[in-house]
C-alpha cells in the first residue's frame, strides 16, 4: 500500500511504500518543539520505502546530541518529514501528516522521563525502540 504524507496547506508531501518499521510516540523536548504539543508522533521508514516527494520543502537543520534535517513546507510552515543520524537508512515522518490514509495506533512511547504527568498511554507499548 501506498501512503501520502501531507502537509497543512497541501503543498507538499512525501510518499511510502507499506507500513513503518517503527511508529512511536515520543515525550522528548525536541518531539515537543516540533509539534507544540506534549509528544510527537514518529513514523520510519526505510529509505528504501519512500516513492516520492512533492513540493518546495526547507530544511531546518539540528546539531547537538542528535543531529537531524527537519524538512517542512516553505508555505505553512508544518514539519513532514526529517532525517536523525540515530537511524541513518530510515527517513521520519510526522503521523499525524497521514490524515487522509491514517496509519495504525503506535506502539512504542519513548523519553518517558518528559512525559507530561497528565499524558496517559496503554500499559502493553514498549517503552524503547
Amino acid at each position: 500500500m501506498t501512503r501520502r504524507a501531507t502537509c497543512c496547506c497541501g503543498k507538499c508531501a512525501i510518499e511510502v511504500d507499506g507500513e513503518p518499521e517503527i511508529s512511536a510516540i515520543c515525550h522528548c523536548r525536541n518531539c515537543k518543539k516540533r509539534t507544540g504539543s506534549a509528544f510527537g508522533w514518529s513514523t520510519y521508514f526505510a529509505d528504501s520505502q519512500i516513492v516520492g516527494k512533492t513540493g518546495d520543502v526547507a530544511v531546518y537543520t539540528i546539531g547537538g546530541a542528535n543531529p537531524q534535517q527537519r524538512s517542512f513546507c516553505r508555505n505553512c510552515g508544518a514539519t513532514l518529514f526529517w532525517k536523525a543520524a540515530f537511524l541513518p537508512s530510515h527517513t521520519g515522518v510526522a503521523g499525524g501528516c497521514f490524515a487522509d490514509n491514517p496509519l495504525e495506533a503506535p506502539s512504542v512511547t519513548v523519553s518517558n522521563n518528559s512525559r507530561c504527568s497528565w499524558v496517559g498511554l496503554p500499559d502493553d507499548w514498549r517503552t524503547s525502540l
